[in-house]
């Protein structure tokens, strides 16, 4: 076999940097699978926050987080401050005190926000779509539709919804039924459970309306056009957000989950948003960096192999 000269390893050994460069930039296109979490802004302290007509409450619930209303006015807010472990922002001066807080721009800017979240979410990809029926399944991170535009979580005979962190605490579940009907159905006595590092931070329903029935327990944020109710002693772990819509409380516990440095990112949402674009754009920074500083040292050890001959 001939041997390689040894004028020739400079070359060489740009032609392998060209090589780990462009394999760098695959292995860094294949992280763009991963999603991002949706980012509320400031819509993210909020446990409950309506659009119209008004957020009632058959029973006493407790709530943990804020609880907002707008465009519709105080006095359509069913709670008293006792209920509520964190400040119910009103759009006028009405509504319980001496716990509410007055706060038109404020209200408005988180349901803006919360429409970009919903916008956000709902425009992600790739899709995964599912059965109606996620009673009985293990789901991992990633983006999901319903075949029938819908989804139904029953434990009668199927079992509950588990999610399936893989033992990575960022990963993120977006389920999407964005149209007209019933987007979202968790049956009596059903429950939604969370595996090996999911978080309750990082799991969102998009949806056009939402159900959650009697004893009912619930994991995730949902992100609904219209409006969300929650039935007798149901338990969730997550957000009621309903840009248009009502909130229907009856005996509730509601908590709004924290991830921390998941709801205060800088970046903005964009449509579609495949995830992992910040972490993608680093990698083929640095893979560029390295491939020039490497292909200038050989050059000029080149250059002065060449002089010194």
């Amino acid at each position: 076999m001939q041997q390689i000269k040894t004028k020739q390893l400079p070359l060489i050994a740009v032609f392998a940097a060209i090589a780990i460069f462009v394999a760098t930039i695959i292995t860094g296109s294949s992280a763009h699978a991963a999603q991002p979490p949706v980012n509320l802004r400031t819509a993210s302290p909020f446990a409950i926050l309506s659009g119209t007509a008004n957020i009632t409450d058959a029973g006493v619930s407790t709530i943990t987080g804020n609880v907002g209303l707008y465009p519709a006015t105080g006095d359509n807010i069913d709670l008293n401050c006792s209920q509520v472990t964190g400040v119910i922002y009103s759009a006028d001066a009405a509504g319980p005190l001496p716990c509410r807080v007055t706060n038109g721009p404020l209200l408005l800017t988180a349901k803006n926000n919360l429409t970009t979240a919903y916008n956000d979410a709902a425009g992600r990809t790739p899709v995964t779509q599912l059965a109606t029926e996620l009673g009985g399944t293990t789901v991992v991170a990633g983006v999901y539709s319903s075949a029938s535009t819908t989804f139904q979580i029953s434990n009668v005979g199927s079992g509950e919804l588990v999610l399936d962190g893989q033992n990575d605490p960022s990963s993120v579940f977006i389920f999407k039924a964005p149209f007209e009907g019933t987007g979202l159905t968790v049956n009596a006595g059903s429950t939604v459970s969370l595996t090996r590092g999911a978080q309750a931070c990082n799991v969102f329903w998009v949806v056009d309306t939402a159900t959650i029935n009697t004893t009912g327990t619930f994991v995730g944020t949902i992100l609904a056009l219209n409006s969300i109710t929650a039935a007798t002693n149901a338990t969730i772990e997550g957000r009621l957000l309903a840009r248009n819509g009502s909130v229907t409380l009856d005996n509730n516990t509601i908590t709004a989950p924290i991830c921390a440095g998941n709801d205060t990112a800088d970046e903005t949402p964009g449509l579609p948003n495949t995830g992992g674009i910040v972490k993608q754009n680093t990698i083929i920074v640095l893979a560029t960096s390295v491939f020039f500083a490497t292909t200038a040292l050989l050059l000029a050890y080149a250059f002065n192999k060449k002089r010194s001959n």
